[in-house]
């Protein structure tokens, strides 16, 4: 079984994740064959490791990583990789792959450039 975890910083505000949340939606939406739990660094529940937790006790085999940050700071640089080898020794017989930080893929990028000009120009 394949399934995702969409991570994100984490605040104390509840109306913070909600966009994090709507995003692990969609993505389950998108193919209900796929388990999708959300994730959060700090200041929110589930954190990481909990979520790969119960993804693995559901059969999971494979384990992408979905950061969503914008840039590549001390948490997406530093962090992140020390908790990515973290869950691989937790569970060695389960393959976790760590996907580009959000905000580094040029297609979102492209995106947000033509989110910017389009409403510039109304």
């Amino acid at each position: 079984m394949q399934a995702v975890i969409v991570l994100a910083h984490g605040s104390r505000d509840p109306l913070w994740s909600l966009p994090v949340e709507e995003l692990a939606r969609q993505i389950a939406a998108q193919d209900s064959s796929t388990s999708v739990l959300c994730a959060y660094l700090e200041l929110r529940q589930p954190d990481l490791g909990s979520a790969a937790q119960q993804l693995v006790a559901a059969g999971a085999r494979t384990v992408r990583v979905l950061p969503l940050f914008f840039g590549i700071g001390k948490h997406a640089r530093e962090d992140l990789p020390l908790r990515m080898a973290e869950l691989g020794r937790a569970h060695p017989a389960v393959c976790f792959e760590q996907l580009p930080i959000a905000g580094e893929d040029p297609r979102l990028r492209l995106l947000l450039t033509q989110m910017a000009l389009e409403n510039g120009s109304s």
